[in-house]
This record gives C-alpha cells, sequence and structure tokens, in this order.
C-alpha cells in the first residue's frame, strides 16, 4: 500500500503559507535550486528537513511532522533557531560549518532534547547534514534523520533491570533490599528517585531523602495495570504495589518530567516490581524455612520453587508445569520453567538448565530467569533474539556458567481466532528438543535447530522456528533430567518419553505433568516440565 507524498494536509500547508512574511519570500522569486531541493524533501519517505539560506529556513516533509509534534505547522518557513532554540547551542554551529563549505558527516545517537509535546522531553536520533549547492556555493543544508528514541529507552531500561535482577539475587533481608534497590534505581534517568516502602517494617531505614510519600493522594486516579500514577508538588510520582504475603511493600518512584509517562513507561516500572516483588517473596521464604528449623534438603526445594512462580495462560489455553528435585542430592539445581503473558493473546514459554547442582547454580538460574522475562517484552516475537541479547547478558554479568535453553513464543494471530489453531515460534539453545502430542495422539519431536550451549559463544546467531498448533494439541517442554539415565543414549529416553505420551491426548496439561513425573523411578538430575495445551 502506498501513500501519497506528500500529503494533502502538508500540500495545503504549503498552498497556504504567507511565504512573503518568511525569510524565503514569495515563491514566484525562488531559485531553481531552491525549487529543485524541495521537491526532493517532499518526494522522500524518510523524514527530512532542507535548511535554507542563512537563517536555515525549516522547509520539511510529511515524516518529519512527526518528529516535531507541536512545531508544526508553526516551524515551515521559520528560520531553524527559532524553530529549535532548546537545541540550537548543539545543532547550529554544525549548521553553520556545512553552509561554511564543511563536509557532509552522520552523527549516530545524538542526545537531541526537545520542546515538542508541551515539555522538554529527551530524544535521541541518527542524522546527516549535506551541503546544497547552487551557482553562488552552499545555498543550504539538507538534513535526514530517524529517531532511535525508543530503542534507545528500552536498551537503557533492559540495563537496569538486569543490574537490579542481578543484585536482588543475594540479599537476605528486607532491609538489605530495599537499601540495595534504592541505590540502583534513585537517580537513574528514568526514575529521578525512587524507594521500597516497608509498610509493616520497623524499618531501620527511614523515609526516602526525596519525601516520597507512602501512599498516593485521595484524589489520585485509579491503578491502571496495577500502577496509580499522580501529581504531587508539581511533579509525576507513581505507587505499585509489590504482591508479597503480606502486602505491606510499596515501589514509589519520581517519574522524569523529560518522557512522556505512556505505555513502555508504565510497562517498564510494573517489570521493576516484578524484580523487587520476586527479591521479597525470596526474602519471606528463606525467613520461614529459618524460623522452622527444617532440614537442608527441605530449604533447598523451597528456594527452587520460590524463584519457579506458577505458569501463567491466557484463554484458549491451559499451561502447568512442575519441578522435580534430584532424588541422589538434597542440593538446589539450576532448572527453571516460566511461563507469562505477552499480552492478552500471546504466552511466552521458556524452560532452561543451569550447570550444576548448588547456590552459584541457582543464582544464575534466577538471574537467566528474570532476564528472559524482561528481554521478551523488549524483543518483538523472536525467540532466538531473546536467546542471543540472554546469552550477551550473561557474558558481560560475568557468569561462568554454560546453559541449555528453549524458549517459545505461542500466538494466536486474527485470522486464528475462532479456530483453536495457535502460532508458536521456538527457538533452542543446546537443549533438549520439544515434543508434541497431536490431536489424534500420536507425537512427533521438534529437532530442528540446537545450536549451541549459552556461554560458549555469546555471538552465535539463534535462529527461529515456526509450528502450527491444531485444537486439541499440547507442547512439552521439560529439561535432560526426564530423559537422561545413566548407561543408556538420549535417544532412548526421548523415545521412552513419546511412548509415555502417545495416546494421551485425552489428558489436561495437569494431567500430563503429573503422568511425566510420576512414572519417574530414581531421579539422578533435576527435572522441569511445561506443558501447554490449546
Amino acid at each position: 500500500m502506498t501513500t501519497e507524498i506528500p500529503s494533502a494536509g502538508l500540500r495545503a500547508l504549503y498552498a497556504e503559507r504567507d511565504w512573503a512574511a518568511t525569510p524565503l519570500g514569495d515563491p514566484a522569486g525562488w531559485s531553481p535550486d531552491l525549487r529543485s531541493a524541495l521537491d526532493l524533501v517532499l518526494s522522500t519517505r524518510f523524514a527530512c528537513i532542507l535548511l535554507w539560506g542563512e537563517e536555515f529556513a525549516c522547509l520539511y516533509n510529511d515524516a518529519y511532522v512527526e518528529l516535531i509534534g507541536d512545531k508544526h505547522p508553526a516551524a515551515l518557513g521559520v528560520p531553524a533557531v527559532e524553530v529549535f532554540p532548546e537545541a540550537w547551542h548543539d545543532i547550529g554551529p554544525l549548521m553553520e560549518g556545512v553552509r561554511g563549505g564543511g563536509p557532509s558527516f552522520r552523527i549516530d545517537e545524538a542526545h537531541v532534547p526537545l520542546h515538542r509535546h508541551g515539555f522538554l522531553e529527551d530524544c535521541w536520533f541518527v542524522y546527516s547534514y549535506s551541503p546544497v549547492t547552487g551557482p553562488g556555493g552552499v545555498e543550504g543544508v539538507l538534513d535526514i534523520v530517524v529517531e532511535i528514541t525508543p530503542h534507545v529507552l528500552t536498551e537503557r531500561r533492559l540495563g537496569t533491570l538486569t543490574r537490579l535482577t542481578t543484585a536482588l539475587v543475594g540479599v537476605e533481608s528486607r532491609d538489605e533490599l530495599r537499601r540495595v534497590a534504592r541505590k540502583l534505581l534513585a537517580g537513574t534517568p528514568d526514575l529521578p528517585d525512587a524507594d521500597v516502602r516497608l509498610l509493616g517494617d520497623a524499618s531501620e531505614e527511614g523515609p526516602g531523602e526525596g519525601g516520597l510519600p507512602d501512599v498516593p493522594p485521595a484524589d489520585a486516579p485509579a491503578a491502571e495495570g496495577g500502577t496509580v500514577v499522580a501529581e504531587v508538588d508539581g511533579e509525576r510520582v507513581a505507587w505499585l504495589s509489590l504482591g508479597t504475603e503480606n502486602d505491606d511493600a510499596v515501589l514509589v518512584c519520581r517519574l522524569t518530567p523529560r518522557l512522556a509517562y505512556d505505555a513502555e513507561y508504565r510497562d517498564y516500572l510494573q517489570l521493576l516490581a516484578t524484580v523487587v516483588t520476586e527479591g521479597l517473596t525470596r526474602i519471606e521464604l528463606l525467613a520461614s524455612e529459618r524460623a522452622r528449623h527444617e532440614q537442608e534438603r527441605h530449604l533447598s526445594l523451597a528456594l527452587q520453587r520460590s524463584l519457579l512462580t506458577p505458569p501463567a495462560a491466557v484463554p484458549g489455553t491451559e499451561v502447568a508445569a512442575r519441578y522435580v528435585p534430584a532424588t541422589e542430592t538434597a542440593q538446589i539445581g539450576g532448572d527453571w520453567f516460566d511461563a507469562f503473558p505477552h499480552d492478552d493473546h500471546s504466552l511466552v514459554l521458556t524452560v532452561g538448565d543451569i550447570a550444576g547442582h548448588d547456590s552459584e547454580a541457582a543464582v544464575t538460574m534466577a538471574q537467566a530467569r528474570n532476564i528472559v522475562r524482561g528481554v521478551a517484552f523488549a524483543v518483538e516475537d523472536s525467540p532466538g533474539r531473546v536467546l542471543e541479547v540472554l546469552d550477551r547478558a550473561l557474558e558481560r554479568l560475568g557468569v561462568a556458567a554454560v546453559a541449555t535453553a528453549v524458549v517459545a513464543h505461542v500466538d494466536q494471530a486474527p485470522s486464528q481466532v475462532g479456530t483453536g489453531r495457535w502460532t508458536v515460534r521456538w527457538s533452542r539453545a543446546g537443549h533438549p528438543p520439544p515434543v508434541v502430542l497431536h490431536p489424534d495422539g500420536s507425537t512427533s519431536l521438534l529437532d530442528t535447530g540446537g545450536e549451541l550451549l549459552l556461554g560458549v559463544d555469546p555471538s552465535v546467531p539463534r535462529a527461529d522456528h515456526v509450528l502450527l498448533l491444531e485444537p486439541g494439541s499440547a507442547l512439552v517442554l521439560y529439561t535432560d533430567g526426564l530423559v537422561e539415565r545413566r548407561g543408556e543414549t538420549l535417544d532412548v529416553g526421548t523415545d521412552r518419553l513419546r511412548a509415555a505420551l502417545t495416546g494421551r491426548q485425552h489428558l489436561g496439561a495437569d494431567a500430563l505433568c503429573d503422568l511425566l513425573v510420576d512414572g519417574l523411578d530414581v531421579r539422578e538430575d533435576d527435572v522441569a516440565v511445561l506443558v501447554l495445551r490449546v
């Protein structure tokens, strides 16, 4: 589908503009060079602006209108210094340099704050300046620009989520969690101030230095997506309830005035709250186990399960999971599973295995699982890309461990609604292949791909594969402990798994999980199983 260029609206603005009141003057007197350069600008689909003459009068196309917000249409024909006074100290000398005979150039990831939506907004661009020449030399500057603000914010927020996840894994008390979280979050570009308020504690820590209130004002708007945002003393503040056992903790954040509070900002706050909630839940479980003085095996199992929250489902799907520790050891392991909604009609499923059976394996498992959650929201519809980012994140965190994992994105396209069919995009890194139980009771093995383990070479690309699930199908993800036995090949164990599933198409997800784990005898390794039925 093509769109008319320039749009009727922009053509009308050009036709109606009183050009005689601008530095460009009556169009009847415009030079052929100006007309030719303007035709080029208006015909391109890239955001483009022509800065003409000594005053750099602004002439731009439809794509550029989206970048300058409410500066349009007043900016048309106006000198650039009047359109962009907030950025002129940065861009003005660069324009002057090109118009004065300097070479063309490009700037990547330029931070150029703009006043375009009623406030000074942090924005990032890739842009280039090129001279437009005529008989008298350089007459104007051509600026081609691409906004990369969403990319920069996603990368920045992913980094904060990764650091917070890593830092909270080892905390052992609520006060320590509060100190660590506040140190990492308060003062970041997205959050001038942040604090975890432990409302039921006689905490060693007092109120935050910025005086963040524990609760929203009485006239605050209703919660949106679990988040309340209200203005306090002229600044936006957000409150997110942390889902602890006693519901007595709140993440309070002062929002930056230099970004719009949009869906992406809200999602970022909710991901932060999820990470903190998991840290508090982990601490509560640890405290409970210490109080009861249970044996080491019981403590290890509780720790493992505190990191493996119950899987979620979306309408039209049924999800169940099991974790079973090894019989021959009481140590905590590195197996994990996770299932969480990506949106109202799609799920992300993941199963993985960190090498080792000790606290370090558990720490790495928690890091990997939470990083996958954060990355899956930032990277759309590519499980292979999720694994690539996870591999690089583990390397940059200095995690000296190898791991296997499989990630699947389960989605029902609009054309599939009502048919019961679902599309699965999946990728695996050295992990045992998933098994599909078909509606007729037969099974198949998703043994394409496989690729290198995580933690070996983070530069290895990861491929995506696509599968159509018919109504009544089940997808089984598992760790190697389900199929490996001492003295047997992996193929023997995989065939045993498929035989156990064959003809069981009438069972639900929970029953299939029970079938698989109850059939185990001596468990030489931890086992994680995740079953999806559609």
